[in-house]
């Protein structure tokens, strides 16, 4: 119950509540990225409309100056000037009338008859262009007699002493304007702005000739004090939805993998937690073993030993004898791994001294040596002229050496060399036994220390625990490092004396 509640709250805080985070997070940038994407849109739009206005601004500035070009040289009759501005206004469609005022505002001749005789000085643009002889466009729309909708443009004519003679005016159609900038951008819903910023025309508002400044972006006309306002592109829902799911998407995916990994670490952490206890077990129960039958095993074996004795004294036969040899054999056998037995199951609190590693190595070397001589190995030992002391029992110490050089040997059938080297370290003593026997496969070097685990055919697979055990009493450590068909090194650490912690 407890680990399938950790489960649920693991995966809580690795999954859930990132992905709702991270969902809001990427909700919201898939938002602002739509936004973005509507202002260019805007902007596209609105620059399409800026350039047509300029192009078309600039088209008429240049016929009403071919024109007040021509209406500069009449000195008779204003009416010669009519068929040349009908002429101008068929060719362009945009004009609804181009008219020729006298410098009073009054119409003298048109391209049509709506204005004949009609007094247009009460416009601000025909004031304007009088006032300042300069070409002049109206900020606001009018409507003719006929119903249409049109836009004045004033263009002065002038003499060389700069007097005003006549005022040419062009009526631009709105419709016709509408028209082809609904051609352009049909969806696009946009007004024209005069300098007050009211409307002067509107595409596809559906009456509504107002929108909001924060869904809208402005963009100015370079040839008039005018702006064209364009509202920004509806939101695209499934669009937003579909950029922040592939997002959210990945981050899922992502999640679920640490979740997975959390949860992979986890049980490896409890299984390894979970080998370690069952090590413990089996080294708790061993001692107890220990504890309570070693004796008991031990005294039978001193009666059977010495019953072998007396028999072997009274069958003397070569073959009696040899059966004989093999019952001792084994009965040091036993009586070994019971001695192992022992060492596991005392208590870890003993009574230690302080010695010197030095004496304890050179009082075991004449039997190293012994040994290297029988199985044809070169033995080597380096020893440091200072003394290394630390608090140790010597028994134990030396049961650690020759268990170790034991294992040496026996990776070494066929010869080699075993070191013993000891150092003094500022706060420990390393003591580094290395050989060049057949070493340990890398799949086996993590098993060495499990309780019963043995390569050898007559191990006992407690060897290495015994020795690991020992010097762990004494606050030591044993590391072992092996490469197959190259040898193995064994690392011991003791604390110097008065260097434990």
């Amino acid at each position: 119950m407890k680990s399938r509640f950790g489960n649920v709250l693991l995966y809580v805080f690795i999954v859930i509540i990132p992905a709702m985070i991270g969902s809001f997070f990427f909700l919201m940038n898939a938002v602002e990225h739509n936004e973005e994407s509507r202002i260019n849109e805007a902007k596209w739009i609105g620059s399409i409309h800026q350039r047509s206005w300029d192009q078309f601004i600039s088209e008429t500035v240049t016929a009403l100056e071919m024109l007040s070009l021509t209406a500069g040289t009449v000195n008779t009759d204003p009416k010669e000037l009519e068929p040349l501005l009908q002429q101008a206004m068929q060719m362009d469609p945009r004009y609804g009338g181009i008219y020729l005022l006298d410098n009073t505002g009054k119409v003298l001749t048109g391209s049509n008859q709506f204005l004949t005789d009609s007094d247009l000085s009460d416009k601000e643009y025909i004031k304007e262009a009088s006032r300042t002889k300069d070409i002049i466009i109206s900020n606001n729309q009018e409507t003719l007699t006929n119903g249409q909708t049109v836009i004045g443009i004033g263009k002065p004519v002038a003499n060389e002493d700069g007097e005003l003679l006549f005022i040419i005016a062009a009526h631009m159609r709105v419709d016709y304007v509408q028209n082809i900038m609904r051609l352009l951008t049909p969806d696009a819903k946009l007004s024209v702005l005069n300098s007050e910023g009211k409307s002067i025309m509107d595409i596809n508002m559906d009456g509504d000739s107002t929108f909001s400044d924060n869904n809208s972006i402005s963009i100015p006309i370079d040839r008039l004090p005018w702006s064209v306002k364009v509202e920004l592109p509806e939101r695209d829902l499934f669009e937003i939805i579909k950029d922040a799911a592939q997002y959210i998407l990945v981050m899922l995916i992502i999640t679920h993998i640490l979740f997975l990994l959390i949860k992979y670490l986890n049980l490896k952490k409890q299984a390894q937690n979970e080998k370690k206890e069952n090590e413990l077990q089996k080294l708790e129960l061993v001692g107890t073993l220990a504890a309570s039958t070693a004796h008991e095993i031990r005294n039978p074996l001193t009666g059977i030993r010495g019953l072998i004795q007396l028999l072997s004294e009274k069958y003397t036969n070569k073959q009696d004898q040899y059966y004989f040899s093999v019952i001792n054999d084994e009965i040091s056998r036993i009586n070994e791994i019971v001695s192992e037995f022992l060492i596991l199951g005392k208590p870890t609190a003993q009574k230690t001294e302080t010695l010197d590693l030095r004496n304890i190595i050179l009082e075991l070397e004449p039997l190293i040596i012994s040994e290297a001589n029988l199985n044809n190995v070169h033995f080597h030992i380096f020893l440091p002229d200072v003394p290394v002391k630390a608090d140790c029992t010597k028994d134990q110490i030396k049961q650690v050496i020759l268990n170790i050089t034991k294992n040496a040997f026996e990776s070494m059938e066929n010869g080699g060399e075993l070191t013993i080297k000891l150092s003094r370290l500022p706060t420990k003593a390393q003591l580094k036994i290395t050989d060049t026997g057949y070493g340990i496969p890398e799949s086996e070097i993590e098993k060495i220390f499990n309780p019963f685990y043995t390569s050898k055919d007559a191990g006992t697979g407690l060897g290495l625990v015994v020795c690991r055990r020992i010097l762990q009493s004494f606050g030591g450590e044993i590391f072992i490092t092996s490469k197959e068909n190259k040898g193995t090194q064994v690392d011991i650490f003791l604390p110097l004396q008065n260097h434990q912690k």
